[in-house]
């Protein structure tokens, strides 16, 4: 007996499952017309789903057994080759279903199934999104940035990763501006990400002011048509230069010629949830594919990058100096042991701050937790106020009259009295909030501006109290790390950084590399224009060695003494992790979901196995958290491991009563 075999579609999608789905083609579909990327809506159980069409297969399955596919929503692939072959290469690489990474690198819309078509409302200039403008010259060059210009423009047409390493205040920024210059002139497009739109509105007016060409800007805050209308731009090979954020790597562009990141240490560019990938890596594997080469700039490289370089798979150029007549800031640390401090200030800093004030100068002060206190604590019984979804401290925020926990966003009222023993409740500790009054008593003559999360939620907000910053309106500027990040104040001649120690002692291995990254960034505010600039810092630990070098030496020796750590304990970027988690109401069906994902594995002596334990963070939200470590001295061992693995997994069914995921190259350990 013959059996008859019928043609079927291969559709890939968003769901969890790991492998493409099997329908029949749409009646009156002409399958020969059919190309790869192309969306697809299905029924998928008992719903409808947009999927993607990946190719035809053969099948002896009785037709009876098959659905059909409903619609075909494309003439021609959604995704352009390369990036369909960048998806393929995601999934994979990041052990995600292609369908729902494909589905990740769509503008909403496009997810939605509406067709890439220019709204009538933003037609034209696309709703504002493409500006020209042509005013700034060219700035003078250093030797160093001459250099750097030549080594990348070398570069045309073929695969090469820069790593472009400048101080703070080097002229990064000139260089990347003079290379587009040169790809524009032959014709190509450039994908340029930055870690947040918001926060670097002056870099990007730097873009406005110089090129002739559309310039699109691609970002969370905009609205999904004028998403949707910036990628059409983008995809068209109308728009020339693309900025945008983490998402923005995935944006179509005609003859792509360059990629450059910014700030490539930002921890911005891992996304967290979801599709947990790594916009860096991605897009040096987008360069790779399309033969280009890419830019990864910063003064705090990370030590993954940094390694890369040291072996010389990336190249690396130096700017050593700031650009123009600027120089490098002087550093002070003050020995806070056995001080008294006004409400955590030294009389020190505080004498520092006059000093600058009294010059017209602008002083900066750099404090990484928001809110007014982190603690409300009796000192009768010890009662602290905690968040019962996620056992931490509640921070209270004054404004607000509310305590706030940053890490499940659960608010309550602030209780008069102690839930316990009816005493006098205590703040301690000090946040933004509290050190912007206690500035306001010692400084009445002079505006304060406070910038975190907290004043910066309305639309347009950053960029209104940037402006005034630089207009001389406020003379003492209080910020979390929003204010640390690439902002240029050339009147800003002090930092005082308030509290740095808890980053000294993290428990994430990553803590202080971090820790350095964000202290050197906060400091290149200080000191980027003619006036010098002095930067204090406040610590009860001015003897740490690490501490010492970073200030004494340079990022470069720092970074050194951490590879020697790392390469000794074999932690990134001397080996390779991969982390599953899982979280559920009661922590022992987290736990043995994973004992269950362990099981699966078979283990090598070059790949170790740690956990399950509870998260460093044991319970957020209401669930418990548990945490699986898989930790390879090299990379294909641990990806054939998980490749082994993940369609296993799908088959346990205890799954169902557990949230996990898997993260390749992890971030954070929380």
């Amino acid at each position: 007996m013959t059996v008859e075999k019928s043609i079927i579609l291969q559709i890939a999608l968003p769901v969890p499952l790991r492998r493409y789905f099997d329908y029949l083609p749409p009646i009156d579909c002409d399958i020969k017309t059919l190309t790869p990327g192309v969306r697809v809506t299905v029924p998928f159980q008992r719903r409808e789903l947009i999927g993607f069409f990946m190719g035809l297969a053969e099948t002896t399955l009785p037709l009876l057994r098959l659905k059909r596919a409903l619609e075909i929503l494309d003439q021609e692939p959604i995704l352009s080759a390369d990036l369909l072959q960048l998806s393929l290469w995601a999934a994979d690489y990041y052990h995600d279903s292609i369908g729902n990474v494909m589905m990740n690198v769509l503008p909403t819309l496009l997810r939605q199934g509406k067709q890439p078509i220019v709204g009538k409302r933003s037609n034209g200039l696309l709703n504002g999104l493409l500006k020209n403008h042509l005013s700034e010259e060219n700035l003078i060059l250093n030797n160093a940035q001459k250099q750097a210009i030549e080594a990348i423009q070398m570069a045309l047409d073929r695969f090469q990763v820069f790593l472009l390493e400048g101080v703070t205040g080097s002229g990064k920024t000139e260089v990347y501006l003079q290379v587009i210059q040169s790809f524009l002139n032959h014709n190509q497009s450039i994908l340029v990400l930055v870690p947040e739109i918001g926060l670097t509105p002056q870099t990007i007016q730097r873009f406005y002011a110089r090129f002739s060409v559309p310039l699109v800007l691609l970002h969370s805050g905009l609205t999904e048509r004028a998403r949707l209308n910036g990628w059409i731009a983008a995809k068209s090979g109308h728009a020339k230069i693309i900025i945008g954020t983490r998402s923005a790597i995935f944006t179509p562009c005609q003859n792509l010629g360059l990629i450059i990141i910014d700030e490539e240490h930002d921890l911005s560019f891992k996304q967290q949830e979801g599709f947990r990938y790594h916009a860096r890596d991605i897009a040096i594997m987008r360069a790779h594919f399309n033969k280009i080469p890419i830019i990864l700039g910063t003064a705090t490289p990370s030590l993954e990058t940094l390694h890369k370089a040291n072996i010389n798979k990336f190249q690396k150029l130096c700017l050593p100096m700031r650009a123009g007549k600027a120089s490098l800031p002087e550093f002070n640390i003050i020995d806070i042991r056995n001080q008294t401090l006004d409400q955590g200030l030294s009389q020190s800093l505080l004498k520092e701050i006059t000093i600058h004030l009294a010059r017209n100068e602008q002083v900066m002060l750099f404090l990484n937790r928001r809110g007014f206190a982190p603690v409300l604590m009796c000192h009768a019984c010890g009662y602290v106020a905690i968040c019962k979804r996620c056992d931490k401290r509640m921070t209270y925020h004054h404004q607000l009259e509310r305590l706030h926990c940053h890490h499940c966003d659960a608010q309550k009222k602030v209780p008069k009295q102690c839930e316990a023993c009816r005493e006098i409740l205590h703040f301690l500790g000090m946040g933004t909030e509290r050190l912007e009054m206690v500035l306001a008593k010692y400084f009445p003559a002079h505006s304060i501006v406070r910038i975190d999360r907290d004043n910066t939620k309305q639309k347009g907000s950053i960029e209104k109290l940037l402006a005034q910053i630089q207009s001389g309106e406020h003379q003492i500027l209080i910020g979390t790390q929003m204010l640390a990040k690439g902002h240029h104040f050339p009147n800003v001649t002090l930092v005082g950084i308030v509290d740095m120690d808890g980053g000294l002692f993290s428990h994430d291995f990553r803590g202080l590399e971090r820790m350095a990254q964000l202290l050197l960034q906060v400091s290149g505010r200080a000191g980027r224009m003619e006036k010098p600039g002095k930067v204090f810092i406040q610590t009860h630990h001015p003897d740490h060695p690490l501490l010492q070098q970073l200030f004494s030496g340079s990022y470069q020796q720092f970074a050194d003494s951490l590879l020697c750590e790392r390469k000794e304990s074999g932690l990134p970027p001397f080996a390779y992790l991969a982390l599953f988690r899982a979280e559920a109401y009661q922590m022992q069906h987290a736990s043995d979901f994973l004992n269950q994902v362990k099981n699966l594995m078979q283990p090598c002596a070059s790949l170790h196995i740690l956990g399950p334990i509870p998260a460093p963070m044991p319970r957020r939200a209401g669930r418990y958290r548990m945490q699986l470590l898989l930790q390879a001295e090299e990379r294909k061992t641990l990806q054939k491991l998980l490749t082994d693995t993940m369609p296993l997994i799908e088959k346990i069914k205890s799954k169902s009563r557990v949230r996990w995921s898997l993260d390749v190259d992890p971030l954070e350990m929380f």
